[in-house]
């Protein structure tokens, strides 16, 4: 693993990327913890950090100018308070492929009124029961769950299901929040995701990685034009 310093924050590629956003590229250094971000300068609109071994999304500096957050391939089973404090312009979050678990884990999202375009795919959340018009119900403000738009319709249904005193009952139900973690849990988690030898992640990560960027890049291209 890797420390995410200042030195390697200055290091990493910087780039334009195709939605003409300045962009930050810190992919694949196996980085555990984010710290050290005040050393961007708050110069970039995108920062992507796929393909790293972040477990929590916090630890942000106050970087007024970053919209977009890519975050796919990590290990992140946790959200942190009050993000629209650091990130008071983040429209776009991207945790494609993590390991967020309850539906409860999602509820600090609610308090980032500029977020727009949220993507969970591939997070076990995804699988619970009313998921879709949960996040729609607690997080109002995203237009775009897991790159399809967010229907008025689903509107509708969302606000149905978790109207007044039963509604509010069933959310408090269903929004369980993932325990602290405990060694023997890490340990389970960790054992569940070591399962292709090292050759097979190599080979599919060299096809799955380009054409996961491409579509996320087209994607965001598509959204923005449409919303």
């Amino acid at each position: 693993m890797v420390k995410l310093s200042a030195e390697l924050i200055e290091q990493a590629a910087q780039y334009t990327n195709p939605v003409r956003d300045r962009e930050l590229d810190l992919r694949g250094y196996k980085i555990p913890v984010l710290e050290n971000l005040g050393a961007t300068l708050d110069q970039f609109d995108t920062i992507d950090f796929s393909d790293n071994e972040v477990r929590k999304l916090d630890g942000f500096p106050l970087l007024k100018r970053l919209k977009t957050l890519i975050m796919n391939n990590n290990r992140i089973c946790r959200i942190g308070e009050n993000l629209e404090q650091s990130l008071p312009s983040m429209k776009e979050l991207i945790l494609t492929n993590n390991n967020i678990q309850e539906l409860g884990d999602l509820d600090p999202l609610a308090t980032v009124k500029t977020l727009t375009l949220l993507s969970l795919l591939r997070n076990p959340v995804t699988n619970k029961k009313h998921y879709r018009l949960y996040v729609i119900s607690k997080i109002p403000q995203v237009r775009v769950l897991d790159f399809q738009k967010v229907k008025l319709k689903e509107r509708q249904e969302a606000e149905k299901m978790f109207k007044g005193k039963r509604g509010a009952q069933l959310a408090k139900d269903i929004a369980k929040r993932t325990k602290t973690f405990t060694p023997g849990a890490v340990l389970q988690a960790d054992k569940k995701r070591a399962g292709p030898t090292p050759a097979d992640v190599e080979a599919i990560k060299a096809c799955v990685d380009c054409v996961l960027h491409v579509f996320i890049s087209v994607s965001v291209i598509l959204v923005r034009k449409c919303c």
